[in-house]
């Protein structure tokens, strides 16, 4: 394990999430409103899929499991990411105590990590079906003896490991060697199982291929949306043409971690034809019902 060796210095007790550190305050509560918004939808969008699994038992098959493991998986992700961002500009309350940031810091990449697997296993899927028919940096040890500022929405490795007291650049290397091996590696897959489904569709009937092709092409976008924003703020230190400044570096890591939990639940919903056929079988029977009674009173 590498230690520091930094002698005479008093270990910082907590950590303060600036969040976008050059918007003003008169935009605090229209900020917090709009996190608050995402994460209310995106956990009851999610809640709505996972409850929908859980009662129909003709939806409990192998693609089925898969989104709702990625619907807990960004149930989870914005649940450690956006409650103390809300809070940081609704009660200006950005504090984090030391082991607090680092378990958020965890929990961050693990569900980051989660969801890129999940998207390669949902991939691995795709694959099968239409060609074949028939790591974190432990910060616990590191001192952290001066800044505790933290120009992010959250604390993730590289925001903290630039708060460390000495030359990091080494486990900078290691995060990002992490980092690129978990995202690109299912990505790598993920292009190959892409490549196959088009040559393989050329084949198919007009109306299959057009089937098949809206399928992929609504996943290809979320996965775009999940793994090239990444790229650009994971390498932005490697690359001295190639600047963000905090607001930017901030908006993009919001972007990509934030927008597919928000939008996954209603693409799966309206774009699986099962899922939407309980939701009209749901609805008629309702509409039964209240005739029932009506007509009874």
């Amino acid at each position: 394990m590498l230690m520091f060796q930094v002698e005479n210095y008093t270990r910082v007790s907590e950590f303060v999430i600036v969040g976008f550190p050059s918007l003003q305050s008169e935009y605090f509560h229209l900020v917090a409103w709009f996190f608050f918004i995402l994460y209310v939808t995106t956990v009851v969008g999610n809640v709505l899929l996972v409850m929908v699994f859980a009662l129909e038992r003709s939806l409990q098959k192998p693609m089925y499991i898969t989104m709702v493991s990625l619907a807990l998986s960004d149930i989870g992700f914005t649940t450690v990411a956006l409650p103390k961002l809300i809070a940081r500009y609704w009660w200006n309350d950005g504090s984090l105590g030391f082991h607090t940031c680092l378990f958020q810091e965890h929990m961050i990449h693990y569900f980051g990590s989660l969801n890129s697997l999940i998207l390669f296993t949902m991939a691995l899927d795709r694959y099968v079906a239409i060609c074949f028919p028939f790591y974190t940096v432990n910060l616990t040890m590191m001192p952290f003896c001066g800044p505790n500022t933290i120009i992010q929405a959250f604390c993730d490795t590289l925001s903290l490991i630039s708060l460390v007291c000495g030359d990091t650049s080494r486990h900078y290397n290691t995060a990002f060697a992490a980092a690129m091996f978990v995202l690109y590696v299912p990505l790598a897959f993920i292009i190959f199982s892409y490549i196959c489904i088009i040559i393989s569709i050329f084949c198919c009937s007009p109306q299959g291929r057009k089937k098949t092709f809206s399928t992929c092409a609504t996943q290809g976008c979320i996965i775009s949306i999940y793994y090239i924003p990444r790229f650009f703020v994971y390498s932005t230190p490697y690359f001295p043409n190639l600047t963000l400044t905090p607001d930017k570096r901030i908006a993009t890591t919001l972007f990509y971690s934030l927008f597919p939990p928000l939008i996954n639940p209603f693409i799966y919903c309206l774009r699986t034809k099962e899922i939407k056929e309980i939701f009209r079988q749901k609805i008629y029977t309702q509409k039964y019902l209240r005739a029932c009674i009506t007509a009874q009173v």
